[in-house]
């Protein structure tokens, strides 16, 4: 049984709690740590059976016992507690981004050299069952040689405006997860970057310096051409879809709904909107991912998303950022 420690109790550490107790046959978590480690916090990580819970994610680093440990806290300590875990010898699942820095990215990736080692970054995404049987049907061959990626990406709602502070802005936390989409659907890295964005949605959030409305393109390091297209606010709910268009066919998806129904009556055809937000519409995602960190400790193979994958979303978002900025196409060389 693999012994886990969470740091960080805020929202994505308690999904992650909730789903490997719930549905990680070969993983349990031993211990949380979250420096703001309240009463209400503290029951609620009780009530799942975890033995340790502390204000300091030292106290895990330090415990022998656990064999990895998901970072789960504020983006900016991503990268150092990384580090100071695979010094500590545990394995490291850490959530997206790894960081927003080039260089502390690289110091992670420094870190790992030499070790035997397993890091993951929390891209669930990929483990959606909808893109992953996109991605099956590009591996299979059956639409041929992959030409060109759409991905639309657009939330039911904006954020409050002072999270943009902290996020990094649309693309490095928003968009960061269509980057890493692009290059897991055609299993290639990304060569050019180019932006069009606008504040179509919340001027708040054009005054914090961000956008919420953009079309991206993206030029694949193996030919193909990818489009993103990503809003703050689709009023009718959550909008996640892709499709791949190949010399042989075309593979898309749709968005996950409560059920297939459809009502028709005097009015139309009427049917449900999509769920609304990512907890609703990713949940499995979360499950699958850890089950696949868990296997790979347990059997010593390749985790399914590496620093490479952190690094080159990373890229990709600093890239599109540049693009913005300086009205043109970006290489990921120049970053």
């Amino acid at each position: 049984m693999i012994k886990i420690g969470i740091i960080g109790a805020g929202r994505i550490g308690k999904v992650h709690l909730k789903s490997i107790t719930n549905n990680v046959p070969n993983a349990v978590v031993k211990a949380m740590a979250d420096p703001f480690m309240n009463e209400e916090t503290e029951n609620y990580v009780k009530s799942f059976g975890v033995e340790k819970i502390t204000k300091d994610y030292k106290d895990i680093l330090s415990d022998p016992e656990i064999d990895a440990v998901m970072v789960c806290s504020s983006t900016d300590t991503h990268a150092a507690i990384s580090v100071e875990a695979i010094k500590a010898g545990k394995h490291v699942f850490c959530e997206k981004p790894v960081d927003h820095s080039i260089e502390k990215i690289q110091a992670v990736a420094d870190a790992l050299e030499g070790t035997n080692l397993k890091f993951q970054v929390g891209f669930n995404r990929r483990f959606d069952h909808n893109f992953a049987a996109l991605r099956k049907a590009v591996d299979d061959g059956r639409i041929g040689d992959p030409h060109i990626v759409k991905i639309t990406s657009r939330d039911p709602e904006p954020p409050n405006p002072a999270y943009i502070k902290v996020s990094g802005g649309m693309f490095l936390d928003m968009t960061i997860h269509d980057f890493d989409m692009a290059t897991f659907l055609v299993n290639s890295d990304v060569d050019e970057v180019y932006v069009q964005a606008a504040v179509l949605v919340d001027p708040a959030i054009g005054e914090q310096g961000d956008v919420d409305t953009a079309i991206i393109t993206l030029k694949m390091a193996n030919g193909a051409l990818c489009v993103i297209d990503n809003s703050r606010r689709a009023a009718y709910g959550y909008d996640q879809r892709a499709e791949v268009f190949g010399s042989k066919g075309m593979v898309t998806d749709w968005n996950d709904t409560v059920s297939s129904a459809i009502v028709l009556d005097e009015n139309g055809l009427n049917g449900e909107k999509p769920l609304f937000f990512f907890l609703e519409r990713y949940m499995q995602s979360f499950t699958a991912e850890v089950c696949q960190f868990a296997d790979a400790i347990e059997n010593d193979t390749e985790v399914p998303v590496g620093i490479h994958a952190g690094m080159q979303s990373v890229k990709i978002a600093l890239a599109a950022k540049k693009s913005l900025e300086e009205h043109r196409p970006v290489k990921l060389s120049e970053i």
